[in-house]
Parts: C-alpha cells; sequence; structure tokens
C-alpha cells in the first residue's frame, strides 16, 4: 500500500532532521493518512479510500465527495478516485434537470 492519499496526491516528502548543533540528517515526512468511509449521494453508497487529513477537510469545505469528485483534477486523483469521478459524472448526466419555477 503506497503512502499517498487517493484525493490529493500528497506523498511523503524529504528533509532533514536539525540537531541542537546544527547537524543535518536524512529523514522522511510522511503524510498524514487515514481511512475514511466518505458517503457518495450521487452512487447511493459508501466509499471508502485511503485519504489525507487534509482531503476530509477539503472534501467537507467542498459539501461532499461527489461535488469534491466533480471539481478535482484527474491528475490529483488516484486510479480508484478517477474511476469513482467517472461513475459519479456519468450518474448526474443521466438525471433529469429540475426546472425552476
Amino acid at each position: 500500500m503506497s503512502r499517498r492519499c487517493e484525493l490529493t496526491a500528497k506523498g511523503p516528502q524529504v528533509g532533514h532532521k536539525v540537531s541542537h548543533s546544527n547537524i543535518k540528517t536524512k529523514r522522511r515526512f510522511l503524510p498524514n493518512l487515514c481511512n475514511v468511509t466518505f458517503i457518495s449521494d450521487a452512487l447511493g453508497r459508501n466509499v471508502r479510500l485511503r485519504v489525507s487529513t487534509n482531503a476530509i477537510k477539503s472534501v467537507d469545505h467542498n459539501g461532499g465527495l461527489d461535488t469534491f469528485l466533480l471539481k478535482a483534477r484527474a491528475a490529483n486523483l488516484s486510479p480508484r478516485a478517477l474511476e469513482l469521478k467517472r461513475q459519479i459524472e456519468k450518474k448526474v448526466a443521466s438525471q433529469p434537470v429540475a426546472k425552476a419555477s
């Protein structure tokens, strides 16, 4: 299992641990990943993804998984998330548009 967020593509970064005497040692900064179950309103089912805590906040800010995926760039999404995005787009396109009266 890779250490990469499925929605934002955040991955490990490399940096230095700096001691008090200013000696630099290589280290890895790992993303804070969580296994989270999101509810897709368009698909009518639960979706389990491995995402960063930043992505969880972004999904909540955008109003849910469906709207987040519809706005997200395909380059940042994992293959599973990209397939979900295609399914949601297909489902939304097939739904009739409600008339405003």
